[in-house]
């Protein structure tokens, strides 16, 4: 018993056949050995295992589907516990959401007798193998109307290729892919390199950007976005392999690190050199942290008071500060989010914009009606719409599903999700659609209950966010150093810690960002959060002061529990649904105060939370380098203006530099 407990199976599926008809094996022709393939944890170590099935199968009793799909006819129906098995697998989040129907294949019946079985069992087993995880150089996928794995050993030695006739092989990569980085070569794309980083590692990274529901790392290889998020993987593992060696205990110099970043991550540079006019600080005394309070929601008694007899809204600064201090009651938010994405301005009348809504329905359904008149042979020489189609029917089957808009079989809140994104897709062509974007509607169409207006009200939204979803993520990167750099500023001790344990680029907050805590907040609490931030206050990038607010609260226990790289992953992505928004909005805004109470604030803080813009874009290329994601696509949703004229703290701050 003590040795099964070591044993346990990660990925197993049944129909995986090897073609025994090449002519030195003497075999006859229509023989495929049907088999079972394994991924087993033992004691550690990931094994790969191919066992061959009791019977073999022939081929003229079964029709290969053109895919890996259910697209299969002329197999029999299974009955029964095997039947519910394969039902439950196709429905799991790793799984082609879209296959309906549980099939099995028809197995050909023993005709030799008994001496006849024991030839075949002869023959089935020189058929079986099983390989370390860590001794496979390279795999290569082929797809000849059904996906074909060859999988190539380091020792140079070549294993009978894989024929996946009923589906599985995108599961299998997928779960391959949680304990190795697959990257494809540079002279051949059907070929992935092998490489398996320290196992505890590979893990922790792949739970953290992919729970029960969402997933990031594993998915679409064929979208740039993916493979770009597999440079962020391969960050987690380079770091700790080149970070702490097993003999070496000690810090790689900021030079270092940045080149190793830069090489896994293309596009990424990290300034190391200091701002001008400023020396390295190692600390500075930023004074004691406001206390602010949080006011009750917006009503609609209130908002209709800030509209004029034409229905202008009127005191919008105002208004916005009312919004960020308390958010809005749920009957005013079709209305009020309109105006905060910027799909009503705030100085239109009723009627302008009553005639918006006209031209906005008209230009809507002529995008709609491009992708609804696609013909079947169309679509069937259009890859990039196929991929663009198959992807938002996965992600829209497991968006928000608990919630009641959502759920159940056949849902018209979920046909409205699918067809906004396909329309996405023609409006944003280039970027089509990328996995997480579904999360970004969810809440969107859940209040508008309206397709037009959820689509723009989508559109001005993904105007903000684009930059996080572009092949090259500049916009997450950028995020990525100015969170570290404000975190620096706030508690230098905290982010210190963070860097001894090679967490300092603050990796586990890439979720966070990439869909603005969509999935660490109950849904009711990701509507105050979005509506708060859409109000541009009480300055720019505010929800990396939230990503702040949130480290701040866990500091003690990641410091006082000596958390390691692996542990602080963990305890983040652990943090999904247990978070208070209220008290976080509070402590935000209090580290907003705090900071813009400082008179010598470093020049690189100024850009990023915009307190000195004018001075950050006349004279500062920094402040070109570090563009706010969003920051200048419209003015009224990203402006300071109200906070900047009304503050009057003078504080000043107690820098300590380094003689």
């Amino acid at each position: 018993m003590a040795v099964d407990s070591l044993v346990k199976v990660v990925f197993e599926h049944e129909g995986v056949f090897i073609h025994t008809s090449s002519d030195e094996d003497g075999i006859e022709q229509d023989l495929l050995v049907s088999g079972s393939l394994r991924i087993v944890d033992k004691d550690a170590e990931m094994v790969v295992e191919y066992r061959p099935l009791e019977d073999s199968v022939d081929p003229t009793n079964m029709l290969c589907a053109g895919k890996d799909s259910s697209s299969v006819v002329e197999w029999v129906q299974s009955s029964g516990e095997r039947s519910n098995q394969l039902l439950e697998t196709q429905q799991s989040y790793e799984t082609e959401w879209d296959m309906i129907n549980a099939v099995s294949f028809k197995k050909k019946a023993c005709t030799n007798g008994e001496n006849g079985a024991l030839n075949h069992s002869h023959e089935r087993s020189r058929w079986a193998f099983t390989f370390s995880l860590s001794e496979l150089r390279t795999i290569t996928v082929k797809e000849e109307g059904w996906t074909i794995i060859f999988f190539q050993l380091k020792e140079s030695s070549s294993l009978p290729p894989l024929h996946f006739h009923q589906g599985g092989s995108t599961e299998f990569l997928d779960c391959l892919r949680r304990f190795a980085l697959l990257s494809e070569a540079a002279d051949d794309g059907s070929c992935l390199m092998v490489s398996t980083p320290n196992k505890a590692l590979s893990q922790s990274f792949e739970n953290l950007l992919d729970d029960n529901n969402f997933g990031l790392v594993n998915k679409f290889k064929k979208d740039p976005y993916v493979t770009t998020l597999g440079g962020f993987s391969k960050v987690t593992n380079y770091i700790f392999d080149a970070f702490r060696g097993t003999e070496e205990q000690h810090q790689r110099p900021p030079e270092e690190v940045a080149d190793l970043l830069g090489e896994v991550i293309p596009g990424l540079e990290i300034n190391q050199q200091e701002e001008p006019g400023f020396e390295v600080i190692t600390r500075m005394d930023l004074g004691v942290r406001p206390q602010v309070t949080r006011a009750g929601p917006l009503s609609v008694e209130d908002w209709t008071k800030h509209q004029d007899q034409e229905g202008r809204m009127t005191d919008v600064s105002c208004l916005k500060r009312t919004v960020f201090k308390g958010g809005l009651s749920h009957a005013v938010r079709k209305e009020a989010w309109k105006f905060l994405l910027g799909y009503f301005p705030w100085e239109s009348t009723l009627e302008e914009r009553k005639a918006l809504q006209r031209n906005k329905t008209d230009e809507y359904f002529r995008m709609k009606l491009q992708w609804k008149s696609v013909s079947a042979e169309q679509e069937r020489r259009n890859s990039k719409l196929r991929d663009y189609k198959s992807l938002i029917e996965k992600d829209v089957n497991r968006t928000d599903r608990t919630n009641r808009f959502y759920e159940g079989i056949d849902n018209p809140g979920l046909v409205l999700l699918h067809d906004i994104l396909m329309t996405y897709c023609m409006f944003d062509f280039d970027l089509g659609y990328v996995q997480g974007m579904s999360d970004l509607l969810s809440p969107i169409l859940y209040v508008m209950e309206n397709e037009v207006d959820a689509f723009w009200c989508f559109v001005y939204f993904m105007d903000q966010m684009h930059q996080n979803f572009e092949e090259q993520m500049q916009g997450m990167k950028t995020q990525l150093i100015q969170l570290s750099t404000l975190l620096r500023l706030l508690d230098l001790s905290f982010w210190n810690y963070l860097e001894s344990q090679d967490s300092g680029y603050l990796y586990f907050c890439f979720r966070w960002l990439l869909i603005r805590f969509k999935r660490e907040l109950s849904f009711q609490d990701v509507l105050r959060l979005w509506e708060v931030m859409w109000t541009g206050l009480p300055c720019q990038n505010f929800h990396l002061l939230v990503c702040c607010a949130i480290l701040d609260s866990e500091k003690h226990k990641i410091m006082e529990e000596n958390y390691g790289f692996n542990e602080i992953l963990k305890h983040i992505n652990e943090l999904s649904m247990k978070l208070d928004i209220e008290e976080i909005l509070q402590k935000s805004e209090g580290i907003c105060l705090q900071i813009k109470s400082c008179k010598d604030l470093p020049h690189s803080i100024s850009v990023i939370l915009g307190f000195d813009s004018a001075l950050g874009v006349s004279e500062s290329s920094a402040g070109a380098s570090s563009p706010s994601v969003g920051a200048s696509l419209r003015t009224d949703a990203c402006s300071n203006g109200h906070l900047r004229e009304t503050s009057s703290h003078t504080n000043s701050c107690k820098v300590a530099f380094i003689s």
